[in-house]
């Protein structure tokens, strides 16, 4: 039977998408809210992501005992996440179970938000602070974002800092959440196996008295700084580099061609940075990835190798990067197609994919895109484009942030 899609709008301004599968076994359903790190003012850096872990705490129905014991008797897969941008909590579940994960998911979006387990969170919070700044990895990405984006909201630390995080109170945190977490800020989507109609009658009960606000995201161009930051630490063992430029927005057709790109140079098999640094031994670590955001966007590159030789494999590093599309060879555009072709194949497979798919598009077109067309639309990337989008965004100027025991 026919993959259908639904869209609605609830009086209280929530979107609900559905993508339809009949030959589905399974459903999965998750609210995404816009808001994220670049929402936040500074002196509440932090409180997107320390508010997820709220929501796991209860709320006036639910203890935090009761929201786990139930995903486990409905036997759901089900997570949260928090990113500059978003803020998305999913279940993937038996279709018997949508209507009660449903209810779950709404209840846990409205939390209790207890001054004792504000207080207790917190120090998990700063805890998971300390333990990313224990990975290297982490440190040099939060320190290049920061960096390169110099002042600007999208260089927000998602976790925050732990000054940000130690001063918080629970009150700055009320008032973030009342004002972020409205119907109208919102999307439901859920795909699989589902019945619209029950879909929308459990959307609109578990909503009902939610109030809009008329947020929205403040949008300013961000500023992209050119330096070169280098910090050390003797206690690492290994060299660490990372360089930032602009790419095309979340909304920018070009986003497909710059996938291509991406993987074109640094996929973690068969592209440019793996046979000219991987495969010799070179660097442990060399990719390169596409990070679309809301109105903007950006290319990262990223380095680990022997810090004795720190100095010439960088440069070769960086070689590399620039002159990625000298000589490009037709079939290497073709390759990159159809590996980013399986994978989104793959994907969509698992109703939980496609749920994730719905929600993450329409919070930045807002459009529906079948598979179908998203893959015409990948598969019509011409080698001639993908040198264009070079040409348009120029791996120069950029951030590079260094990190190493030298």
């Amino acid at each position: 039977m026919a993959i259908t899609f639904h869209h609605r709008q609830l009086p209280n301004g929530l979107t609900v998408l559905a993508e339809i599968d009949p030959d589905a076994h399974t459903s999965a359903v998750g609210f995404f809210v816009k808001t994220g790190a670049r929402d936040e003012e500074k002196p509440v850096m932090g409180v997107s992501h320390f508010l997820e872990h709220m929501m796991f705490k209860g709320s006036a129905r639910r203890t935090a005992d009761d929201v786990n014991r139930e995903f486990d008797e409905m036997g759901a897969q089900y997570n949260a996440f928090t990113s500059h941008e978003q803020t998305v909590y999913y279940a993937h579940i038996l279709p018997e179970f949508l209507p009660r994960a449903v209810d779950l998911l709404g209840d846990m979006l409205r939390p209790a938000l207890r001054e004792e387990d504000f207080t207790v969170e917190k120090k998990v919070i700063l805890e998971e602070i300390g333990m990313y700044e224990d990975s290297p990895q982490w440190r040099l990405q939060d320190d290049l974002v920061e960096t390169h984006f110099a002042g600007h909201p999208l260089g927000y630390r998602v976790l925050g800092t732990k000054d940000s995080i130690a001063a918080l109170s629970s009150e700055q945190m009320r008032g973030y959440f009342s004002k972020r977490y409205s119907p109208d800020n919102m999307i439901l989507a859920a795909a699989g196996r589902l019945e619209i109609d029950r879909l929308l009658e459990d959307a609109a009960r578990v909503t009902a008295q939610w109030k809009p606000t008329g947020t929205a995201r403040a949008y300013s161009e961000p500023g992209r700084s050119t330096v070169d930051r280098n910090v050390v630490d003797p206690k690492l063992t290994r060299h660490y580099a990372a360089a930032m430029w602009a790419g095309p927005s979340a909304q920018d057709p070009r986003r497909y061609a710059a996938r291509v790109l991406t993987d074109v140079i640094g996929a973690p098999e068969g592209s440019r940075l793996y046979w000219a640094m991987i495969d010799p031994g070179i660097a442990d670590e060399a990719d390169c990835s596409f990070l679309p955001s809301d109105r903007t966007g950006s290319f990262v590159a990223f380095l680990s190798c022997d810090p004795d030789k720190r100095e010439s494999i960088e440069r070769l590093f960086l070689h590399t990067v620039d002159h990625a599309l000298d000589a490009l060879d037709p079939d290497e555009v073709e390759r990159a197609k159809n590996k980013l072709a399986t994978q989104a194949m793959l994907k969509s497979e698992n109703p939980a994919g496609r749920m994730h798919d719905l929600g993450m598009l329409w919070t930045y077109l807002p459009e529906y895109s079948p598979l179908t067309v998203q893959l015409e639309r990948l598969m019509a990337v011409t080698p001639q484009a993908v040198k264009d989008l070079m040409r348009d965004f120029p791996t120069t100027p950029r951030t590079v942030a260094r990190l190493g025991p030298k």
